[in-house]
């Protein structure tokens, strides 16, 4: 990574819908530059794809938790399959499998609190994996637009 590609990564995070005249314009290269950067930096991985920001309120659902949630027995087999039935459910945003006390924490997005609980008590607790979980209702977050590397 050098400077350039730092530049389209923080331009494309700020707006993925960029052409890639205008990237080019705002960059100060040739549009060929700035086409084959941004293809390079796709086949590297370095860019996984272009998303819409959307605004879950907006799609009724409105109330977010963090679920922490602990399974047996603990086995790539048990993880992946608690993992696949998790990402199945529409209330859920993102999982992420833990080191510590907690094994998965779960991003789950839902219209009202009753709707939290129905999931917690109907979809998580009659899992036979699912040894405990406690939930967090996120009351207010923020993310960063633009992530830049770290130094070394």
């Amino acid at each position: 990574m050098d400077e350039l590609d730092s530049a389209i990564i923080a331009h494309l995070q700020t707006d993925a819908r960029l052409t890639n005249r205008e990237l080019a314009r705002r960059l100060g290269v040739a549009p060929s530059t700035a086409l084959e950067r941004v293809r390079l930096l796709r086949e590297r991985g370095v860019i996984k794809g272009y998303h819409a920001d959307i605004d879950l309120a907006a799609l009724n659902r409105g109330v977010e938790a963090f679920v922490a949630c602990r399974i047996r027995p603990l086995s790539r087999a048990v993880i992946d399959n608690f993992k696949a039935a998790l990402n199945a459910l529409p209330e859920v945003l993102a999982t992420y499998v833990c080191a510590g006390d907690d094994d998965f924490l779960i991003h789950v997005a839902v219209p009202d609190l009753e709707h939290l609980h129905e999931f917690l008590i109907d979809r998580l607790s009659e899992r036979r994996e699912v040894l405990s979980f406690r939930s967090s209702v996120i009351f207010e977050s923020t993310r960063k637009a633009v992530l830049t590397e770290l130094p070394r």
